[in-house]
């Protein structure tokens, strides 16, 4: 699906996907979503941070997230258009999301995370994070924002804890490291946790 994809039901766990020529992605980089994804995450029910876990009701728990994700994307390509350096573009963005019960979503992400070690999780972090409260001490800005500036609140915040240089070659690395030739293709997403659950994923 494009990112952000239409407007639907459910909690459960995504993969996006990066398929332009921002150079620094290339070894990853597949408009038809047949490498590995550049991030994986979950989204819960609301209910779960007060602990109803398992009668909060789904929302549009993935849906939200999808569409938060489009937006940071989104702010990072105008800074890039009015500052006239590369930057990402969201239409080179696509997303695969799987709708599951609830208490198997920290699980489903986790496999998936250690199984393609997507750079944004294992090297860039911050992608997913939110804007500080109001009152709160303005911390680092995330690598995330350090290597694709564009959300405001991040602009304000202090320089990361890397430099953009030392980012990039931290990036360079992991894709020496991990082999870009696993891929979820089709049902394999859904398969991948299935092969997990095994019989469990039933009850």
């Amino acid at each position: 699906m494009p990112l952000p994809p239409e407007s639907f039901d459910g909690a459960g766990i995504y993969a996006i996907y990066y398929g332009g020529l921002y150079g620094l992605y290339q070894p990853i980089s597949s408009a038809s979503c047949e490498s590995s994804p550049i991030y994986v995450g979950k989204a819960v029910p609301s209910g779960s941070r007060r602990g109803g876990f398992l009668e909060a009701a789904t929302g549009r728990a993935v849906s939200s997230r999808l569409g938060q994700h489009a937006a940071s994307i989104r702010a990072h390509q105008e800074w890039g258009e009015q500052q006239g350096v590369e930057h990402l573009r969201l239409e080179d963005f696509a997303c695969r999301y799987l709708v599951v019960d609830d208490i198997w979503i920290p699980l489903g992400e986790a496999i998936l995370i250690s199984h393609y070690q997507p750079v944004w999780n294992a090297v860039v972090d911050g992608f997913g994070k939110h804007a500080s409260g109001a009152g709160r001490t303005q911390g680092r800005r995330s690598l995330w924002d350090e290597l694709h500036p564009g959300r405001a609140w991040a602009l304000n915040e202090q320089n990361a804890q890397k430099s953009r240089a030392e980012i990039e070659a931290d990036v360079a690395a992991h894709f020496q490291q991990v082999s870009s030739a696993t891929r979820i293709e089709g049902d394999d997403l859904e398969a991948a946790i299935e092969e997990v659950l095994g019989d469990d994923a039933e009850d």
